[in-house]
């Protein structure tokens, strides 16, 4: 399995500041599993540039050259 592998699961992705300063990203998946993610504000930077980068490959029928 790996990214280019269709799975049928519904998430939710919630993204906000924490109260220590950091981005959050947290997901929640059907059967209850949450995953709080945390980062500092340069790390959701750079995670916010990868996916516009990816998001224009995609747009572009483009594969990834990583």
């Amino acid at each position: 399995m790996g990214i280019d592998t269709e799975r049928d699961i519904e998430a939710n992705l919630q993204i906000g500041p924490t109260e220590n300063g950091m981005v959050r990203l947290f997901v929640e998946a059907d059967g209850g599993i949450e995953i709080p993610m945390d980062f500092t504000p340069d790390e959701a930077v750079e995670i916010a540039e990868e996916i516009m980068a990816a998001a224009h490959r995609a747009g572009k029928g483009g594969k990834s050259k990583r």
